[in-house]
């Protein structure tokens, strides 16, 4: 009679255990003292104390199709980065301070030096954050994915005094809108660059130079999604509203934070657009609207703040720059550019 293992099923049980004592060393620095039990565990426990009225706010996010330029060139070390930065400003925009990180990471087969490369990029971000990397899963499933397939899913918790909570229905007409640079395209719009420069049939283009990016377009598009929180947070208590500018740009996202009968209306003159989103749009005949509608085009959070004190938030965030206003809407349109 034969024995079948699980091995044979294409679940390695012994790297498992291997990956889980290398995520331990890189886990638990991030940890302070509200971290009860550490790593290991069957669930994490967490400390909170220091507030009044402490409301809770948590958000899960991916990284996207990005996830395949990242497999193309064998680069796996910033994928950690995007993935805790773009679960931490969904929660900053608030005015949440981050708590803790977990990740879920499931493969087809399980490579331990990405795996670690994965967690290298997550703890670092993390600390960057003063966010707890507590906890997570690696799962091996073979079958349900192919040996070189990768996903993986980040999902954070902050808090934030009740009192201190931003309320975007304060916007009004005359507000200012501030924005703060991207680094480039972020985690969003990866989709539309791998159907328009057919990456999927023909990764070479992403080891290709370009005088005006200082660097190959692969190494470009792997630029890490921004960190706002260390930056933003002195801000909190001065400003009403923050976007951050995700998938859907600046058309979807900013009008989340807008009140009826407001619209943001921005002046593209007003900041420098990365050199990425040229290069994009004119290898991929991309249209400047449709680019506007699925990239950051530069600005990776918009701020609301009113008009008197736009200049103490300059002072504050020195990234920060008058970028638009808000203004009475006067048709269906929530953002002008």
């Amino acid at each position: 009679m034969i024995e079948h293992t699980y091995e044979a099923a294409g679940v390695n049980m012994d790297a498992a255990q291997s990956v889980k004592q290398r995520i331990k060393a890189i886990a638990t620095p991030t940890h302070g003292p509200e971290v009860l039990g550490g790593i290991g565990a069957f669930g994490a426990m967490y400390q909170l104390s220091g507030y009044r009225e402490p409301l809770l706010v948590s958000s899960t996010d991916g990284v996207g199709t990005k996830l395949k330029l990242a497999a193309a060139m064998g680069r796996y070390g910033t994928i950690g980065e995007d993935l805790v930065n773009a679960c931490v400003n969904d929660i900053i925009v608030c005015g949440a301070k981050p708590l803790f990180f977990l990740d879920y990471i499931a493969v087809g087969k399980l490579v331990s030096d990405v795996v670690e490369a994965l967690l290298g990029g997550m703890a670092l971000a993390c600390r960057q954050a003063e966010c707890a990397l507590i906890g997570g899963e690696t799962a091996q499933m073979p079958g349900l994915y192919k040996a070189d397939d990768l996903d993986l899913a980040g999902f954070v918790v902050g808090v934030v005094e009740k009192s201190s909570v931003l309320d975007p229905t304060t916007v009004r007409a005359g507000d200012v809108l501030l924005g703060i640079p991207s680094s480039g395209l972020h985690t969003n719009g990866y989709s539309l660059v791998r159907h328009v420069l057919g990456l999927d049939d023909d990764p070479s283009p992403l080891f290709e130079s370009h005088p005006e990016l200082g660097e190959t377009l692969g190494e470009a598009l792997l630029l890490p999604h921004r960190s706002y929180f260390q930056m933003l947070r002195p801000l909190f208590p001065i400003v009403k509203a923050m976007a951050h500018i995700t998938g859907g740009g600046l058309v979807e996202n900013v009008p989340r934070v807008l009140p009826e009968g407001v619209v943001a209306r921005f002046d593209t003159e007003t900041w420098d657009v990365p050199p990425i989103f040229a290069v994009l749009q004119e290898m991929g005949a991309v249209a400047r609207d449709e680019m506007y509608r699925v990239f950051n085009m530069g600005l990776g959070m918009v701020i609301v703040c009113d008009g008197s004190r736009a200049d103490e938030a300059i002072s504050l965030a020195p990234e920060a720059r008058v970028v638009g206003e808000v203004v009475l809407a006067t048709d269906d349109r929530r953002v002008i550019l």
